[in-house]
């Protein structure tokens, strides 16, 4: 009986039911469960496989560089984090309504990790996302369009996820055509996904990386801010810290040594 079972359970690829169902028979036995009861727990478990392993390929396609979750956020330390924005963020109500987020601060206060941790979230509610750095953007833009296939890249990777993680604009200055091609990016998700958008600078300086395209520079964030939740992260870089706390660099100057300083440069 329990090979006919088990070949039963592989030829319907009820991976979690091959494994589970002696057991739960024998609990349900003890505890004088009904039939109906015990097809429940078999099906239950059998789901939750299945669930976790969609949310494992989820995690995988999204390409995160890492796994990042908020309980990890270290928000005393990133006093410019504005925790209750962030925990309602959660509830991923901004991908339902297809809006924005945009993360601004200086470098390491923990910008690409929160973005990645509402990416996170989002797999884990079934939501298929996007995570890519704007260089790596560009280029990929770049050799679709050499090679001819640019609408299909437009369709399969900007359009198909329900979220797309824009991470470090900003960093690298683009060119004209670059800026160009970024632009159809956002033009394209335009109210018709969300995007999380992170940046070192603030919006008046986004014109130096878009080729000092006034124009472009504002018909973009026009749309990214019609329906956008903007947070602005301040502290101090994360890896400046452990740096210091490693000895690596000496401590953060005090506010009385940095005056002193610009009194003796002035």
């Amino acid at each position: 009986m329990s090979e006919r079972i088990q070949q039963l359970c592989v030829e319907l690829s009820l991976n979690a039911v091959a494994t589970h169902y002696a057991n739960l028979a024998d609990e349900a036995a003890h505890k004088e469960r009904s039939f109906v009861e015990y097809l429940e727990q078999v099906l239950d478990v059998e789901a939750a496989l299945r669930a976790e392993r969609s949310r494992e390929v989820l995690r995988r396609l999204a390409g995160f560089p890492s796994v990042k979750t908020i309980e990890q956020f270290d928000f005393e330390a990133g006093a410019g984090a504005p925790k209750a924005r962030i925990q309602e963020l959660t509830g991923l109500a901004f991908v339902e309504r297809r809006e924005n987020v945009i993360l601004l601060g200086p470098s390491g206060t923990g910008k690409t990790h929160l973005a990645i941790a509402l990416g996170v979230k989002a797999t884990e509610r079934g939501y298929k996302v996007r995570f890519i750095t704007a260089a790596d953007l560009v280029i990929q833009l770049e050799k679709a369009r050499r090679e001819h296939r640019f609408d299909q890249y437009l369709k399969r990777a900007i359009l198909g996820p329900s979220l797309l993680i824009l991470d470090e604009i900003g960093y690298l200055p683009l060119k004209k055509d670059q800026s160009d091609l970024f632009f159809q990016v956002v033009a394209k998700r335009y109210e018709h996904g969300s995007v999380i958008l992170t940046s070192n600078l603030s919006f008046g300086d986004w014109e130096t990386t878009f080729d000092g395209n006034a124009a472009l520079t504002s018909a973009m964030l026009d749309r990214l801010l019609h329906h956008a939740h903007v947070l602005q992260i301040r502290g101090d870089s994360y890896r400046l810290r452990q740096a210091r706390q490693s000895g690596l660099i000496g401590p953060k100057p005090s506010k009385q040594e940095i005056n002193g300083a610009n009194q003796v440069g002035q």
